[in-house]
């Protein structure tokens, strides 16, 4: 019987340590598990906010269809009708000539306007016409930038571009340039014009953001 009560004893030890270790485990992974929630949840956050904050000072630009203007030369293509096919300057008055139908308004309109306005103007002449229409030469709208950049020059301005991604496309900076005194030179329509500052070390640091402007067309930005 003493051996017996011994064994049992023994046996319900055994029982309330593996019990107390399962337990204790078993607290290890819930603790780990909740630092790891709440890690998890503040990095969340801290993107949260990061995002909110980048949104906020440097909003999402959306890309918009280029619209043709004087100047431009355009690539018109119209199936099985090689006379209407080819390509044609825009005139300064904004209009196109084309054989069959004549004068045809382009400035103004964007490439797949004026394929429909086309389409049905060869309605009367050609059945169901399938017109294309491509820009070739970007040549209405344009910015410059000029002074200690890389490749200084004209450049299209095919979507919304603001001076940090113009200096960008002109190469960045030579080794001399006065990046705290760059300016945006933009004509008015009192036929002046306006000087817009940019500090490239300001705006890089979060500071005066809104002096990153989007340009306009004819605008040019300046590296002293």
């Amino acid at each position: 019987m003493r051996c017996e009560f011994s064994l049992t004893w023994k046996q319900r030890l055994i029982v309330v340590a593996a019990a107390a270790l399962i337990i204790s485990t078993a607290r290890a992974q819930n603790q780990e598990s909740s630092s790891r929630s709440t890690s998890e949840a503040k990095v969340a956050r801290a993107t949260t906010e990061v995002s909110r904050a980048t949104a906020s000072s440097n909003p999402l630009k959306v890309e918009t269809a280029y619209v043709i203007g004087p100047g431009d030369l355009l690539a018109i293509n119209v199936w099985n009708e090689p006379g209407v096919t080819g390509k044609v300057p825009v005139r300064m008055d904004g209009k196109i000539t084309l054989p069959l139908v004549g004068e045809i308004q382009a400035s103004g309109l964007t490439p797949d306007l004026l394929q429909v306005s086309i389409s049905k103007k060869l309605n009367e002449f050609v059945r169901d016409p399938a017109v294309t229409v491509a820009v070739e030469e970007m040549n209405s709208r344009k910015f410059n930038v000029l002074g200690e950049v890389q490749h200084p020059g004209s450049f299209s301005l095919i979507r919304p571009t603001s001076v940090l991604d113009a200096l960008a496309q002109a190469g960045g900076f030579r080794d001399f340039a006065k990046v705290k005194k760059i300016y945006v030179l933009r004509k008015t329509s009192a036929g002046g014009a306006v000087k817009l500052p940019f500090n490239y070390k300001r705006i890089t640091q979060g500071q005066d953001v809104q002096d990153d402007v989007e340009l306009q067309a004819g605008d040019t930005v300046i590296v002293p």
